[in-house]
Protein backbone atom coordinates (compact mmCIF):
# COMPACT_ATOMS: atom_id res chain seq x y z
CA UNK A 1 0.00 0.00 0.00
CA UNK A 2 3.05 2.07 0.63
CA UNK A 3 4.69 1.58 -2.33
CA UNK A 4 1.52 2.17 -4.61
CA UNK A 5 0.96 5.40 -2.67
CA UNK A 6 4.66 6.02 -3.27
CA UNK A 7 4.21 5.40 -6.80
CA UNK A 8 1.52 7.48 -7.30
CA UNK A 9 2.95 10.51 -5.80
CA UNK A 10 5.90 10.21 -8.51
CA UNK A 11 3.21 9.44 -11.37
CA UNK A 12 1.64 13.00 -10.02
CA UNK A 13 4.39 15.11 -10.99
CA UNK A 14 4.98 16.33 -7.22
CA UNK A 15 8.42 16.04 -7.04
CA UNK A 16 9.10 17.98 -10.23
CA UNK A 17 7.39 20.85 -8.72
CA UNK A 18 9.10 20.13 -5.62
CA UNK A 19 12.42 20.20 -7.09
CA UNK A 20 11.76 23.17 -9.44
CA UNK A 21 10.60 24.99 -6.23
CA UNK A 22 13.91 23.91 -4.80
CA UNK A 23 15.92 24.77 -7.41
CA UNK A 24 14.77 28.43 -7.76
CA UNK A 25 14.73 29.12 -3.67
CA UNK A 26 18.32 28.21 -3.60
CA UNK A 27 18.99 30.41 -6.95
CA UNK A 28 17.03 33.54 -5.18
CA UNK A 29 18.92 32.76 -1.71
CA UNK A 30 22.32 32.57 -3.43
CA UNK A 31 21.62 36.13 -5.60
CA UNK A 32 20.44 37.97 -2.16
CA UNK A 33 23.35 36.77 -0.60
CA UNK A 34 25.69 37.31 -3.19
CA UNK A 35 23.92 41.08 -3.22
CA UNK A 36 24.39 41.16 0.79
CA UNK A 37 28.10 40.30 1.05
CA UNK A 38 28.71 42.74 -1.83
CA UNK A 39 26.52 45.59 -0.10
CA UNK A 40 27.92 44.73 3.42
CA UNK A 41 31.51 45.41 2.49
CA UNK A 42 31.55 47.78 0.07
CA UNK A 43 28.69 50.43 1.63
CA UNK A 44 30.74 49.60 5.17
CA UNK A 45 33.77 51.39 3.75
CA UNK A 46 31.82 54.57 4.25
CA UNK A 47 31.49 54.55 7.60
CA UNK A 48 33.79 56.36 9.84
CA UNK A 49 35.40 53.61 11.54
CA UNK A 50 36.86 53.59 15.11
CA UNK A 51 40.62 54.96 15.06
CA UNK A 52 42.64 52.31 17.49
CA UNK A 53 46.36 53.33 19.02
CA UNK A 54 48.66 50.49 20.71
CA UNK A 55 51.99 49.89 20.93
CA UNK A 56 53.37 46.87 18.79
CA UNK A 57 55.85 45.26 20.96
CA UNK A 58 57.93 42.69 19.26
CA UNK A 59 59.84 40.31 20.99
CA UNK A 60 63.41 41.40 21.38
CA UNK A 61 62.67 44.66 19.12
CA UNK A 62 61.51 48.36 21.15
CA UNK A 63 58.21 49.05 20.98
CA UNK A 64 56.39 50.87 17.86
CA UNK A 65 52.95 52.97 18.37
CA UNK A 66 50.66 51.87 15.81
CA UNK A 67 47.87 54.08 14.54
CA UNK A 68 45.15 53.11 12.38
CA UNK A 69 41.74 51.04 11.49
CA UNK A 70 41.64 47.31 11.91
CA UNK A 71 40.09 45.86 8.65
CA UNK A 72 40.54 42.81 9.33
CA UNK A 73 41.70 39.76 11.56
CA UNK A 74 42.49 36.05 11.09
CA UNK A 75 43.27 33.03 13.15
CA UNK A 76 47.30 31.72 11.39
CA UNK A 77 49.26 29.01 12.20
CA UNK A 78 52.30 29.27 14.43
CA UNK A 79 54.13 27.74 12.07
CA UNK A 80 53.14 29.88 9.10
CA UNK A 81 53.74 33.42 11.18
CA UNK A 82 57.41 31.69 11.93
CA UNK A 83 58.14 30.43 8.80
CA UNK A 84 57.54 34.35 7.61
CA UNK A 85 60.81 35.77 9.70
CA UNK A 86 59.21 36.79 12.90
CA UNK A 87 60.45 35.81 16.32
CA UNK A 88 57.91 33.67 17.35
CA UNK A 89 57.93 31.05 20.49
CA UNK A 90 57.94 27.42 20.34
CA UNK A 91 56.06 26.77 22.64
CA UNK A 92 52.34 28.29 22.45
CA UNK A 93 48.81 27.77 21.11
CA UNK A 94 49.05 26.53 17.73
CA UNK A 95 46.85 29.47 16.20
CA UNK A 96 48.10 33.29 16.74
CA UNK A 97 46.13 35.73 15.47
CA UNK A 98 47.18 38.31 12.97
CA UNK A 99 45.06 41.91 12.14
CA UNK A 100 45.11 43.44 8.85
CA UNK A 101 45.51 47.80 10.06
CA UNK A 102 45.32 50.93 7.69
CA UNK A 103 47.90 52.80 8.92
CA UNK A 104 48.00 55.39 6.32
CA UNK A 105 50.33 58.03 5.91
CA UNK A 106 51.73 56.70 3.12
CA UNK A 107 54.46 59.53 2.36
CA UNK A 108 56.03 58.46 5.88
CA UNK A 109 55.49 55.03 5.66
CA UNK A 110 55.20 53.92 1.92
CA UNK A 111 52.27 51.72 2.53
CA UNK A 112 48.46 51.94 4.16
CA UNK A 113 48.52 49.56 5.04
CA UNK A 114 50.46 46.52 7.34
CA UNK A 115 49.53 43.24 9.15
CA UNK A 116 50.76 43.15 13.10
CA UNK A 117 50.57 39.94 15.39
CA UNK A 118 47.92 40.74 17.14
CA UNK A 119 48.78 39.00 20.72
CA UNK A 120 51.75 41.69 20.58
CA UNK A 121 49.34 44.31 20.18
CA UNK A 122 49.67 45.89 23.82
CA UNK A 123 48.06 49.27 25.33
CA UNK A 124 44.94 49.45 23.34
CA UNK A 125 43.37 52.89 23.25
CA UNK A 126 40.91 54.99 21.52
CA UNK A 127 41.66 58.28 22.40
CA UNK A 128 39.10 60.96 21.34
CA UNK A 129 41.28 63.18 19.82
CA UNK A 130 42.78 61.11 17.56
CA UNK A 131 42.35 62.47 13.77
CA UNK A 132 42.23 60.86 10.33
CA UNK A 133 42.44 62.98 7.12
CA UNK A 134 41.23 62.44 3.98
CA UNK A 135 44.05 63.63 1.35
CA UNK A 136 43.63 64.37 -1.86
CA UNK A 137 47.24 62.07 -2.61
CA UNK A 138 48.86 59.92 -0.59
CA UNK A 139 46.09 58.05 0.89
CA UNK A 140 44.69 59.06 4.74
CA UNK A 141 47.26 60.42 7.54
CA UNK A 142 45.96 59.46 11.40
CA UNK A 143 47.33 61.17 14.46
CA UNK A 144 46.64 64.00 16.36
CA UNK A 145 46.59 67.44 15.33
CA UNK A 146 49.19 70.07 16.30
CA UNK A 147 48.10 73.35 15.08
CA UNK A 148 46.98 75.58 12.22
CA UNK A 149 48.50 77.70 10.37
CA UNK A 150 48.23 80.84 8.26
CA UNK A 151 50.96 82.17 5.85
CA UNK A 152 53.50 79.92 8.34
CA UNK A 153 52.34 81.53 11.54
CA UNK A 154 50.64 79.51 14.10
CA UNK A 155 46.81 80.77 14.72
CA UNK A 156 45.33 78.15 16.46
CA UNK A 157 46.63 75.51 18.54
CA UNK A 158 45.42 72.83 21.49
CA UNK A 159 41.83 72.21 21.63
CA UNK A 160 40.84 75.28 19.83
CA UNK A 161 42.86 74.13 16.64
CA UNK A 162 39.93 71.45 15.70
CA UNK A 163 37.43 73.99 15.47
CA UNK A 164 39.93 76.42 13.47
CA UNK A 165 40.73 73.85 11.06
CA UNK A 166 36.88 72.79 10.07
CA UNK A 167 36.48 76.69 9.54
CA UNK A 168 39.69 76.63 7.11
CA UNK A 169 38.98 73.65 5.47
CA UNK A 170 35.12 74.66 4.58
CA UNK A 171 36.99 77.72 2.93
CA UNK A 172 39.47 75.65 1.03
CA UNK A 173 37.16 73.20 -0.71
CA UNK A 174 34.93 75.57 -1.31
CA UNK A 175 38.24 77.59 -3.36
CA UNK A 176 38.97 74.10 -4.63
CA UNK A 177 35.51 73.93 -6.24
CA UNK A 178 35.88 76.85 -7.69
CA UNK A 179 39.57 76.28 -8.96
CA UNK A 180 37.90 73.02 -11.10
CA UNK A 181 34.92 74.73 -12.07
CA UNK A 182 37.17 77.41 -14.22
CA UNK A 183 39.32 74.42 -15.07
CA UNK A 184 36.86 71.69 -16.61
CA UNK A 185 34.45 74.31 -17.78
CA UNK A 186 35.70 77.66 -18.38
CA UNK A 187 39.12 76.63 -19.94
CA UNK A 188 38.00 73.93 -21.32
CA UNK A 189 35.40 76.27 -23.30
CA UNK A 190 38.18 78.45 -24.55
CA UNK A 191 40.14 75.59 -25.67
CA UNK A 192 37.42 74.30 -27.91
CA UNK A 193 36.29 77.37 -28.98
CA UNK A 194 40.38 78.08 -29.87
CA UNK A 195 40.33 74.21 -31.86
CA UNK A 196 37.25 74.79 -33.63
CA UNK A 197 38.72 78.38 -35.27
CA UNK A 198 42.14 76.17 -35.74
CA UNK A 199 40.33 73.67 -37.54
CA UNK A 200 38.14 76.34 -39.53
CA UNK A 201 40.86 78.23 -40.53
CA UNK A 202 42.45 74.74 -41.84
CA UNK A 203 39.38 73.91 -43.85
CA UNK A 204 38.81 77.43 -45.48
CA UNK A 205 42.79 76.73 -46.74
CA UNK A 206 42.22 73.29 -47.91
CA UNK A 207 39.04 74.74 -50.05
CA UNK A 208 41.43 77.79 -51.10
CA UNK A 209 38.57 80.29 -49.60
CA UNK A 210 41.37 81.57 -46.43
CA UNK A 211 41.12 85.57 -47.50
CA UNK A 212 42.29 88.03 -45.38
CA UNK A 213 38.58 88.96 -44.36
CA UNK A 214 38.17 85.25 -43.19
CA UNK A 215 41.47 85.47 -41.35
CA UNK A 216 40.73 88.91 -39.82
CA UNK A 217 37.90 87.54 -38.77
CA UNK A 218 39.09 84.79 -37.07
CA UNK A 219 41.63 86.55 -35.22
CA UNK A 220 39.75 89.07 -33.55
CA UNK A 221 37.51 85.96 -32.60
CA UNK A 222 41.11 84.10 -31.10
CA UNK A 223 41.73 87.32 -29.64
CA UNK A 224 38.88 87.54 -27.83
CA UNK A 225 39.37 84.35 -26.80
CA UNK A 226 42.60 84.80 -25.73
CA UNK A 227 41.43 87.96 -23.73
CA UNK A 228 39.03 85.62 -21.56
CA UNK A 229 41.95 82.86 -21.06
CA UNK A 230 44.35 85.68 -19.18
CA UNK A 231 40.87 86.92 -16.91
CA UNK A 232 40.41 83.79 -16.46
CA UNK A 233 44.53 82.68 -15.93
CA UNK A 234 44.59 85.67 -13.42
CA UNK A 235 41.80 84.36 -11.34
CA UNK A 236 43.43 80.84 -11.33
CA UNK A 237 46.35 82.60 -9.87
CA UNK A 238 44.68 84.12 -6.96
CA UNK A 239 42.62 80.99 -6.03
CA UNK A 240 46.11 79.24 -6.10
CA UNK A 241 47.56 82.09 -3.86
CA UNK A 242 44.76 81.70 -1.78
CA UNK A 243 44.99 78.15 -1.12
CA UNK A 244 48.06 78.06 -0.20
CA UNK A 245 47.69 79.89 2.77
CA UNK A 246 46.33 77.78 5.61
CA UNK A 247 47.91 74.86 6.56
CA UNK A 248 47.84 72.41 9.58
CA UNK A 249 50.69 70.47 11.45
CA UNK A 250 49.98 67.16 12.80
CA UNK A 251 51.83 64.46 14.65
CA UNK A 252 51.88 60.42 13.91
CA UNK A 253 51.81 57.95 17.06
CA UNK A 254 55.43 57.62 17.32
CA UNK A 255 56.14 61.84 17.91
CA UNK A 256 57.12 62.93 14.20
CA UNK A 257 55.25 66.08 12.57
CA UNK A 258 54.44 66.92 9.20
CA UNK A 259 52.78 69.96 7.76
CA UNK A 260 50.31 69.53 5.19
CA UNK A 261 48.31 72.38 3.32
CA UNK A 262 44.60 72.47 3.71
CA UNK A 263 44.54 72.30 -0.15
CA UNK A 264 45.22 68.70 0.12
CA UNK A 265 42.82 68.16 2.28
CA UNK A 266 39.13 67.06 1.92
CA UNK A 267 38.01 65.72 5.06
CA UNK A 268 39.46 66.15 8.87
CA UNK A 269 37.69 64.06 11.10
CA UNK A 270 37.72 62.66 14.37
CA UNK A 271 35.54 59.16 14.11
CA UNK A 272 36.29 58.20 18.17
CA UNK A 273 34.96 61.09 19.52
CA UNK A 274 31.76 61.75 17.04
CA UNK A 275 28.36 60.47 18.23
CA UNK A 276 26.26 57.66 16.15
CA UNK A 277 24.17 60.74 14.73
CA UNK A 278 27.43 62.51 13.54
CA UNK A 279 28.45 59.46 11.84
CA UNK A 280 25.48 58.61 10.17
CA UNK A 281 25.12 61.98 8.91
CA UNK A 282 29.18 61.49 7.73
CA UNK A 283 28.29 57.88 6.37
CA UNK A 284 25.72 59.37 3.92
CA UNK A 285 27.77 62.15 2.71
CA UNK A 286 30.81 59.97 1.86
CA UNK A 287 28.10 57.65 -0.39
CA UNK A 288 26.92 61.00 -2.03
CA UNK A 289 30.29 61.82 -2.74
CA UNK A 290 31.39 58.31 -4.06
CA UNK A 291 28.21 58.89 -6.67
CA UNK A 292 28.63 62.46 -7.94
CA UNK A 293 32.43 63.18 -7.51
CA UNK A 294 35.48 62.42 -9.98
CA UNK A 295 37.85 59.99 -9.23
CA UNK A 296 41.43 60.11 -7.94
CA UNK A 297 44.55 58.16 -6.52
CA UNK A 298 44.54 55.88 -8.84
CA UNK A 299 40.43 55.32 -8.68
CA UNK A 300 41.16 54.24 -5.46
CA UNK A 301 39.85 57.55 -3.73
CA UNK A 302 36.82 59.85 -4.51
CA UNK A 303 33.81 58.94 -6.95
CA UNK A 304 32.69 57.32 -10.09
CA UNK A 305 30.40 59.87 -11.81
CA UNK A 306 32.20 59.84 -15.08
CA UNK A 307 31.90 55.52 -15.04
CA UNK A 308 28.11 55.99 -13.98
CA UNK A 309 27.15 58.66 -16.73
CA UNK A 310 29.37 56.43 -19.55
CA UNK A 311 27.79 53.14 -18.56
CA UNK A 312 24.15 54.68 -18.74
CA UNK A 313 25.01 56.73 -22.05
CA UNK A 314 26.46 53.87 -23.66
CA UNK A 315 23.68 51.81 -23.07
CA UNK A 316 20.74 53.98 -24.05
CA UNK A 317 22.70 54.97 -27.19
CA UNK A 318 22.82 51.25 -27.97
CA UNK A 319 19.06 50.69 -27.26
CA UNK A 320 18.26 53.40 -29.48
CA UNK A 321 20.85 51.83 -31.65
CA UNK A 322 19.82 48.47 -31.41
CA UNK A 323 15.79 48.47 -31.49
CA UNK A 324 14.75 49.55 -34.93
CA UNK A 325 17.71 46.98 -36.48
CA UNK A 326 16.27 44.27 -34.53
CA UNK A 327 12.95 45.14 -34.78
CA UNK A 328 13.37 45.35 -38.74
CA UNK A 329 15.17 42.47 -39.44
CA UNK A 330 12.52 39.81 -37.18
CA UNK A 331 9.63 42.04 -39.38
CA UNK A 332 11.56 41.03 -42.50
CA UNK A 333 11.82 37.54 -41.36
CA UNK A 334 8.46 37.17 -40.05
CA UNK A 335 6.36 39.29 -42.37
CA UNK A 336 7.67 39.42 -46.01
CA UNK A 337 10.44 36.87 -46.21
CA UNK A 338 9.84 33.43 -48.21
CA UNK A 339 9.66 30.80 -45.46
CA UNK A 340 11.83 28.37 -47.17
CA UNK A 341 16.07 26.93 -46.79
CA UNK A 342 17.14 30.55 -46.81
CA UNK A 343 15.11 31.97 -43.95
CA UNK A 344 15.79 29.00 -41.84
CA UNK A 345 19.57 29.33 -42.67
CA UNK A 346 19.30 32.99 -41.65
CA UNK A 347 17.29 32.26 -38.47
CA UNK A 348 19.76 29.80 -37.31
CA UNK A 349 22.70 32.27 -38.13
CA UNK A 350 21.21 34.67 -35.70
CA UNK A 351 21.00 32.51 -32.98
CA UNK A 352 24.59 31.48 -33.41
CA UNK A 353 25.61 35.00 -32.98
CA UNK A 354 23.84 35.35 -29.96
CA UNK A 355 26.46 32.94 -28.35
CA UNK A 356 30.08 34.22 -29.88
CA UNK A 357 32.34 35.58 -27.11
CA UNK A 358 32.14 39.32 -26.87
CA UNK A 359 35.78 40.02 -27.38
CA UNK A 360 35.01 38.78 -30.77
CA UNK A 361 32.84 41.43 -31.24
CA UNK A 362 35.46 44.31 -29.75
CA UNK A 363 37.74 43.29 -32.59
CA UNK A 364 35.40 43.77 -35.37
CA UNK A 365 34.37 46.93 -33.88
CA UNK A 366 38.34 48.02 -33.56
CA UNK A 367 39.06 46.80 -37.41
CA UNK A 368 35.58 47.41 -39.01
CA UNK A 369 33.82 50.86 -37.20
CA UNK A 370 37.34 52.38 -36.33
CA UNK A 371 39.85 51.98 -38.81
CA UNK A 372 37.65 51.23 -41.68
CA UNK A 373 34.14 53.30 -40.94
CA UNK A 374 36.11 56.02 -38.78
CA UNK A 375 38.92 56.48 -41.01
CA UNK A 376 36.72 56.51 -44.40
CA UNK A 377 34.36 59.37 -42.29
CA UNK A 378 37.51 61.35 -41.13
CA UNK A 379 38.99 61.03 -44.70
CA UNK A 380 35.40 62.30 -46.31
CA UNK A 381 34.19 64.85 -43.60
CA UNK A 382 36.83 66.05 -41.29
CA UNK A 383 40.15 66.43 -43.58
CA UNK A 384 40.86 69.33 -41.55
CA UNK A 385 41.56 67.55 -38.35
CA UNK A 386 43.91 64.79 -40.26
CA UNK A 387 46.77 63.16 -39.38
CA UNK A 388 44.68 63.31 -35.66
CA UNK A 389 41.94 61.48 -35.75
CA UNK A 390 38.53 62.61 -35.46
CA UNK A 391 36.08 59.59 -35.15
CA UNK A 392 38.48 57.27 -36.97
CA UNK A 393 39.36 56.30 -32.95
CA UNK A 394 37.90 54.31 -30.00
CA UNK A 395 34.95 56.45 -28.79
CA UNK A 396 31.64 56.15 -27.38
CA UNK A 397 29.72 56.24 -30.46
CA UNK A 398 31.69 53.02 -31.39
CA UNK A 399 31.47 51.61 -27.93
CA UNK A 400 27.63 51.68 -27.87
CA UNK A 401 27.14 50.73 -32.26
CA UNK A 402 29.75 47.45 -30.96
CA UNK A 403 27.47 46.80 -28.01
CA UNK A 404 24.19 46.76 -30.83
CA UNK A 405 26.02 44.63 -32.55
CA UNK A 406 26.27 42.21 -29.82
CA UNK A 407 22.96 42.46 -28.70
CA UNK A 408 20.90 42.82 -31.74
CA UNK A 409 20.57 38.76 -32.04
CA UNK A 410 18.42 39.24 -28.92
CA UNK A 411 16.32 41.52 -30.03
CA UNK A 412 15.39 39.82 -33.92
CA UNK A 413 15.03 36.44 -31.77
CA UNK A 414 12.22 38.04 -28.79
CA UNK A 415 10.51 40.41 -31.36
CA UNK A 416 10.36 37.15 -34.03
CA UNK A 417 8.45 35.05 -31.18
CA UNK A 418 5.90 38.21 -30.27
CA UNK A 419 4.97 38.55 -33.82
CA UNK A 420 4.76 34.45 -34.09
CA UNK A 421 2.44 34.61 -31.54
CA UNK A 422 0.02 36.54 -33.31
CA UNK A 423 -2.66 35.38 -34.48
CA UNK A 424 -3.46 34.81 -38.08
CA UNK A 425 -7.36 36.06 -37.56
CA UNK A 426 -6.21 39.35 -36.46
CA UNK A 427 -4.11 39.90 -39.82
CA UNK A 428 -6.74 38.62 -41.83
CA UNK A 429 -9.71 40.62 -40.11
CA UNK A 430 -7.71 44.07 -40.56
CA UNK A 431 -6.85 43.01 -44.35
CA UNK A 432 -10.62 42.19 -44.96
CA UNK A 433 -11.99 45.32 -43.32
CA UNK A 434 -10.08 47.07 -46.00
CA UNK A 435 -6.09 47.79 -44.78
CA UNK A 436 -3.14 47.54 -46.42
CA UNK A 437 -0.27 44.89 -45.61
CA UNK A 438 1.13 48.03 -44.55
CA UNK A 439 -1.07 49.53 -42.37
CA UNK A 440 -2.06 46.20 -40.60
CA UNK A 441 1.82 46.00 -39.61
CA UNK A 442 2.11 49.38 -38.42
CA UNK A 443 -0.91 49.71 -36.62
CA UNK A 444 -2.22 46.26 -35.57
CA UNK A 445 0.73 43.59 -35.67
CA UNK A 446 3.37 45.98 -34.24
CA UNK A 447 1.68 47.60 -30.97
CA UNK A 448 0.44 44.08 -30.17
CA UNK A 449 3.85 42.78 -30.58
CA UNK A 450 5.23 45.82 -28.71
CA UNK A 451 5.87 43.76 -25.43
CA UNK A 452 8.12 41.26 -26.66
CA UNK A 453 10.25 44.20 -28.34
CA UNK A 454 10.43 45.61 -25.04
CA UNK A 455 11.23 42.10 -23.76
CA UNK A 456 14.01 41.88 -26.22
CA UNK A 457 15.54 45.54 -25.22
CA UNK A 458 15.71 44.50 -21.88
CA UNK A 459 17.48 41.00 -22.62
CA UNK A 460 19.83 43.17 -24.76
CA UNK A 461 20.32 45.81 -22.13
CA UNK A 462 21.40 43.48 -19.13
CA UNK A 463 23.99 41.41 -21.96
CA UNK A 464 25.20 44.75 -22.92
CA UNK A 465 25.15 46.92 -19.82
CA UNK A 466 27.62 44.63 -18.04
CA UNK A 467 30.00 43.97 -21.03
CA UNK A 468 33.66 44.29 -20.67
CA UNK A 469 35.98 42.42 -23.07
CA UNK A 470 35.07 44.39 -25.95
CA UNK A 471 34.54 47.66 -24.26
CA UNK A 472 38.56 47.93 -23.87
CA UNK A 473 38.88 48.12 -27.32
CA UNK A 474 36.53 50.40 -28.67
CA UNK A 475 36.28 53.34 -26.40
CA UNK A 476 36.42 52.83 -22.74
CA UNK A 477 39.51 53.97 -20.47
CA UNK A 478 40.79 54.00 -17.21
CA UNK A 479 40.29 57.80 -16.53
CA UNK A 480 38.06 59.89 -18.43
CA UNK A 481 36.55 62.57 -15.94
CA UNK A 482 35.46 64.89 -18.75
CA UNK A 483 31.86 64.00 -19.75
CA UNK A 484 30.97 63.50 -23.13
CA UNK A 485 28.18 66.01 -22.57
CA UNK A 486 28.54 69.44 -22.23
CA UNK A 487 27.65 73.09 -23.21
CA UNK A 488 30.68 73.04 -26.43
CA UNK A 489 28.96 72.43 -29.66
CA UNK A 490 27.81 69.85 -30.91
CA UNK A 491 27.21 69.08 -26.91
CA UNK A 492 27.08 65.11 -27.15
CA UNK A 493 30.56 64.14 -28.18
CA UNK A 494 30.06 60.75 -29.92
CA UNK A 495 33.89 60.54 -30.43
CA UNK A 496 35.25 60.66 -26.59
CA UNK A 497 36.69 58.17 -24.88
CA UNK A 498 34.19 57.25 -22.00
CA UNK A 499 34.34 55.21 -18.45
CA UNK A 500 32.26 52.20 -17.39
CA UNK A 501 31.57 50.47 -14.24
CA UNK A 502 32.39 47.53 -15.70
CA UNK A 503 35.96 48.42 -16.38
CA UNK A 504 36.17 50.55 -13.52
CA UNK A 505 36.20 47.07 -11.55
CA UNK A 506 38.62 45.23 -13.67
CA UNK A 507 40.64 48.37 -13.13
CA UNK A 508 40.57 48.83 -9.59
CA UNK A 509 40.68 45.12 -8.63
CA UNK A 510 43.21 43.97 -10.82
CA UNK A 511 45.70 47.06 -11.87
CA UNK A 512 45.36 49.48 -8.92
CA UNK A 513 49.06 49.52 -7.41
CA UNK A 514 46.99 49.44 -3.77
CA UNK A 515 44.95 46.63 -4.15
CA UNK A 516 44.07 46.74 -0.64
CA UNK A 517 42.86 50.26 -0.50
CA UNK A 518 40.61 49.19 -3.56
CA UNK A 519 38.90 46.75 -2.70
CA UNK A 520 36.31 48.05 -0.88
CA UNK A 521 35.57 50.16 -3.88
CA UNK A 522 35.61 46.97 -5.69
CA UNK A 523 32.83 45.62 -3.43
CA UNK A 524 30.72 49.51 -4.25
CA UNK A 525 31.26 49.48 -7.56
CA UNK A 526 30.09 46.28 -8.56
CA UNK A 527 26.69 46.98 -6.41
CA UNK A 528 26.38 50.42 -8.48
CA UNK A 529 26.72 48.50 -11.34
CA UNK A 530 23.90 46.23 -10.45
CA UNK A 531 21.82 48.54 -9.64
CA UNK A 532 22.15 50.52 -12.63
CA UNK A 533 21.83 47.47 -14.68
CA UNK A 534 18.34 46.72 -12.51
CA UNK A 535 17.12 50.14 -12.85
CA UNK A 536 17.14 50.09 -16.46
CA UNK A 537 15.59 47.10 -17.18
CA UNK A 538 12.87 47.81 -14.05
CA UNK A 539 12.18 51.09 -16.34
CA UNK A 540 11.64 49.18 -19.69
CA UNK A 541 9.71 46.50 -17.81
CA UNK A 542 7.22 49.15 -16.64
CA UNK A 543 7.29 50.37 -20.19
CA UNK A 544 6.54 46.64 -21.25
CA UNK A 545 3.99 46.07 -19.10
CA UNK A 546 1.85 49.31 -20.09
CA UNK A 547 1.90 48.60 -23.34
CA UNK A 548 0.91 44.98 -22.55
CA UNK A 549 -2.21 46.51 -20.59
CA UNK A 550 -2.68 48.52 -23.39
CA UNK A 551 -3.06 46.34 -25.92
CA UNK A 552 -4.34 43.17 -24.09
CA UNK A 553 -8.18 43.79 -25.56
CA UNK A 554 -6.40 43.54 -29.05
CA UNK A 555 -5.11 39.75 -27.49
CA UNK A 556 -8.37 38.71 -26.68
Amino acid sequence: MKKDSLKGWFKSGAPGVWMSGGAVAMAVIMTVGLLAVIAVRGLGHFWPADLVQATYQVPGQAGQVVIGEVVQQEDVPRARLKGAGLPVPDQGPEFMSRELIKVGNRDLYGSDFTWVVGDWLVDEQRPADLMALERREWGNFYGYLVSVKEQGRVVAEGPAAWSELQARLKRANQLNGELQQLEKKDIGAINHGLERLRLHARKLELDGKLDATAQADMDAERAELNSRYQAIEARLGGLHQALARDSLVARDGNGREVEISLNKVVHALQPNGMSAFTKLRTYFAKVWEFLSDDPREANTEGGIFPAIFGTVMMTLIMAVIVTPFGVLAAVYLREYARQGPVTRLIRIAVNNLAGVPAIVYGVFGLGFFVYVLGGSIDRLFFPEALPAPTLGTPGLLWASLTLALLAVPVVIVATEEGLARIPRTVREGSLALGATKAETLWRIVLPMASPAMMTGMILAVARAAGEVAPLMLVGVVKLAPSLPVDGNYPYLHLDQKIMHLGFHIYDVGFQSPNVEAARPLVYATALLLVLVIAALNLSAVWIRNHLREKYKALDS
